[in-house]
């Protein structure tokens, strides 16, 4: 069942801000902030297709992500400590949704760019590219919910939240950017996040498949990603559209 939204966030600069007021728990594969943490905020920044085409100056930041994060959640003001991530998916193309059962709510933030799909064990895929630079290739979930997961339940909600995004991009039959015979499992650069409440008002001790919020799980990933999806073929539709218009004589 969808519900209204609770979360507070804000985009800005091409910059999501997650604030969760109080402390969370957290496990991530984020540049930032990943593996098991407590943190206060959460991150997803846009950053250009391919920092190695900036300035020498300005392309030596991306050498250490998590420092340059740290410091533009400074910058934002952002609650700290914080979980920050990258993407090249423009923010307007964000989707938000939530899923609620009874008491239990859990809030979905996601962008989705695929031309980095790689299907997991392939060999090292080639990136392809747009317009000259690396196009957005990176599908980011963040998943926040007002329940207290166990240490187990906080890994099984991440191995949900994979599969569920795996059988979507099968589903539509995204194909892998190297090999185009074999479909996408994900992409080279995913990164995945689970906060849970440290309120301890709603236990939940597992979280697969078998159980009510592993089914919530499902049930939103899937439909973030269809979203994501539909707006990066739109966004990708309207940059063709762009590039093939005839230039105006100078």
């Amino acid at each position: 069942m969808k519900g209204r939204k609770s979360l507070d966030y804000r985009i800005r600069g091409g910059t999501l801000v997650i604030e969760l007021k109080r402390m969370h728990r957290i496990i991530s594969s984020a540049p930032r902030g990943g593996g098991i943490l407590r943190a206060r905020s959460i991150l997803n920044h846009q950053v250009p297709a391919n920092p190695s085409t900036l300035k020498r100056q300005v392309a030596r930041t991306w050498g250490d992500p998590a420092r340059y994060l740290g410091r533009l959640a400074v910058r934002m003001k952002a609650a700290m400590p914080m979980v920050g991530l990258m993407t090249a998916v423009p923010m307007k193309q964000l989707v938000v949704d939530r899923e609620q059962s009874g008491p239990v709510w859990i809030e979905c933030f996601c962008t989705v760019g695929v031309t980095n799909a790689v299907r997991a064990g392939e060999a090292l895929p080639i990136i392809r590219r747009m317009d000259g630079r690396h196009a957005p290739g990176t599908i980011n979930i963040i998943l926040v919910t007002n329940a207290t997961l166990t240490m187990t339940a906080m890994v099984g909600a991440v191995q949900v939240a994979t599969e569920s995004k795996t059988a979507t991009l099968i589903k539509y039959k995204v194909p892998s950017s190297a090999r185009k015979s074999l479909l996408a499992t994900g992409t080279g650069t995913d990164a995945v996040v689970i906060a849970s409440s440290l309120e301890g008002l709603h236990r939940v001790r597992y979280s697969g498949t078998h159980t009510e919020i592993g089914a919530m799980i499902g049930r939103l990933v899937t439909r973030c990603v269809q979203a994501g999806l539909s707006r990066s073929a739109r966004w990708y539709q309207t940059r063709s559209r762009q590039a093939d218009r005839p230039h105006a004589p100078a």
